[in-house]
């Protein structure tokens, strides 16, 4: 599992208007190739009736999947373009999908590289990019007459809070790096004077919006 990684934030639909051309991009986190695949048939249905559904995506943590699709523009003209900005960007597990209205100027090939690479990096502005990180949940319990100090003081940390268990004992949940556990258990524990009980927890990704 790779330890960051960045990819969209959720699904969005944009749309830009080229020389009379509609140029509408979707984009959509999609973590296997049938989940990018559904998700462009979905939108070829969608617009059935246009011109032209182009495709890219990226799918897996060494980007071992790469597809992209022209859908009868000039080979090399729409898809290609449309995964280069996904490559520049770095994403990883993301389809976009531009449907294109034609509008009765042609744009010839420098043109439609351009529009439909302009239009997927619209489109990424428009869903967001967060980044993933790999994070141990780190569960710190201890009494109650410890929860305002130990609180305060991970809400002023570098370790996020995840959440706050009230049970017979007060269960405090905190995301941590995995080459941070040391730091954060010597940490907690002095901070407790060796009062908490500290237990990992399971392997999760923590997203943080980069862009939205």
């Amino acid at each position: 599992m790779l330890k960051k990684y960045l990819t969209v934030a959720g699904e969005s639909e944009s749309e830009i208007v080229i020389q009379k051309s509609r140029f509408i991009t979707y984009t959509k986190r999609t973590e296997t190739e049938e989940e990018a695949q559904a998700f462009i048939q979905e939108i070829k249905k969608k617009h059935s009736s246009a011109n032209h559904n182009c495709s890219a995506y990226m799918i897996g943590e060494h980007d071992l999947i790469q597809k992209a699709n022209d859908d009868g523009e000039p080979s090399g003209t729409a898809g290609v373009p449309m995964l280069e900005v996904l490559k520049k960007q770095g994403l990883k597990d993301t389809t976009v999908v531009v449907t294109r209205y034609f509008g009765g100027i042609k744009l010839g090939g420098g043109g439609l590289i351009r529009a439909y690479g302009k239009s997927v990096t619209e489109g990424l502005k428009a869903a967001g990019i967060v980044e993933r990180s790999l994070n141990r949940i780190m569960t710190s319990k201890m009494d109650y007459t410890w929860l305002g100090k130990v609180e305060n003081e991970v809400r002023s940390s570098p370790y996020p809070l995840k959440e706050i268990h009230y049970l017979e004992d007060v269960a405090v949940e905190t995301y941590v790096e995995e080459d941070e556990i040391d730091s954060f258990t010597a940490w907690m524990t002095e901070l407790t004077n060796g009062q908490a009980v500290i237990e990992q927890g399971e392997m999760v990704y923590r997203e943080q919006i980069v862009t939205e």
